[in-house]
């Protein structure tokens, strides 16, 4: 499959785990397809990639099979109902999100401050001018920091290097919580388009985060964007994607969010009889998850059953308590025939039911 830009092997010296962008290759999609979305932090299709979506069309992402050579998977948006006029406020953004503890190597705040390179690859039937802006949520004033990049051909994939120059002024917290993104500008009203790029950090000024974007991925349903082999590594020279095992990447992403059962007669935990009305069953995470979890399960009538002594028991939905970043205890009352101290194990018995386990930034 052509590209319009051809990248020379072997560009740029670093070694070993180069890439700080875990599932840049889309190879995980826990959540699955999503449809209908018009929310901000919009979560589906590849994990631990959002799109932030403010007043700004409806959309269906997913995890695509068409990528370019090299890569079996790309994430995609598509406009099902368009926005043509954004009001000044709107905006679409393809966003990824760091812990301030990932991103401690970059220097930031000091005058040793490193340079970062972004390379990806991008398709999109809509061509033009897009920004791509690094924005840094510890100080108390935030700032930020932008460039451009062009889709010059419909429906072709393209392959884009963008680097930024740290930032000596102000660096990020060492700790588990949101400090750096990266935001993919998609679209966006004239609050973020309408001043001049900040080509450097500068402390934040939205209507320079945006300026010259020249697209508006929402203005037809016609449109889609799709994207893939997101890197992004220290200095200023971008080399050949790292490419990471399918358990590697799935082990990473379960930091964040975790598919623990889905579907019927799946396997929930090991159970327990508290009382003649109560089972209680404690669930083990993969991973040590960023905090403690929510925990979703889909309720409906029989969704859940809990095998004991030789019989079983239906009910519709879950409670929990006793929550860690490496276990929770997962729990219903209000049932009848149990004996105390009998022990079983607890299952899922609808097609639908499912239970996940989110930690996101």
């Amino acid at each position: 499959m052509a590209l319009t830009t051809v990248r020379p092997q072997g560009m740029g010296f670093n070694t070993g785990r180069r890439n700080m962008v875990i599932n840049g290759a889309m190879q995980i999609a826990q959540r699955g397809d999503v449809t209908g979305k018009t929310g901000d932090n919009t979560y589906g299709g590849p994990d631990h990639f959002s799109l932030r979506i403010g007043s700004i069309g409806t959309w269906s992402i997913s995890q695509s099979s068409t990528a370019p050579d090299g890569f079996a998977n790309s994430y995609k948006i598509d406009c099902t109902t368009a926005d043509a006029s954004p009001a000044a406020g709107d905006r679409l953004m393809f966003t990824y999100r760091f812990e301030g503890q990932d991103v401690q190597q970059l220097q930031y705040g000091t005058s040793s401050a490193k340079s970062v390179t972004l390379s990806f690859y991008v398709r999109s039937n809509k061509t033009g001018t897009y920004v791509v802006d690094l924005f840094n949520h510890d100080p108390s004033t935030d700032r930020h920091c932008a460039k451009t990049y062009t889709i010059s051909s419909a429906n072709t994939w393209e392959y884009k290097t963008i680097t930024f120059a740290g930032d000596t002024s102000q660096g990020f917290d060492d700790d588990n919580g949101r400090s750096l993104d990266i935001n993919w500008f998609l679209g966006a009203g004239t609050d973020f388009t309408s001043g001049t790029l900040a080509t450097s950090f500068a402390d934040l000024v939205n209507a320079n985060r945006a300026a010259g974007l020249s697209v508006n991925l929402a203005d037809s349903t016609d449109n889609e964007w799709l994207i893939t082999g997101v890197q992004l590594e220290v200095g200023e020279n971008a080399s050949d994607f790292e490419h990471r095992s399918f358990g590697d990447e799935l082990i990473a992403c379960q930091r964040y969010f975790y598919s623990h059962v889905s579907g019927n007669e799946e396997t929930i935990a090991n159970a327990a009889a508290y009382s003649s009305t109560q089972v209680f069953g404690t669930l083990h995470f993969p991973v040590s998850m960023r905090i403690t979890p929510s925990l979703a399960a889909a309720n409906g009538t029989n969704y859940y059953r809990f095998y004991r002594n030789g019989g079983n028991t239906d009910f519709d939905e879950f409670g929990f308590n006793d929550r860690s970043k490496n276990s929770m205890t997962i729990y219903k009352a209000g049932l009848s025939g149990l004996t105390a101290g009998h022990s079983g194990w607890l299952v899922t018995n609808n097609a639908s039911a499912s239970l996940t386990f989110d930690s996101e930034l």
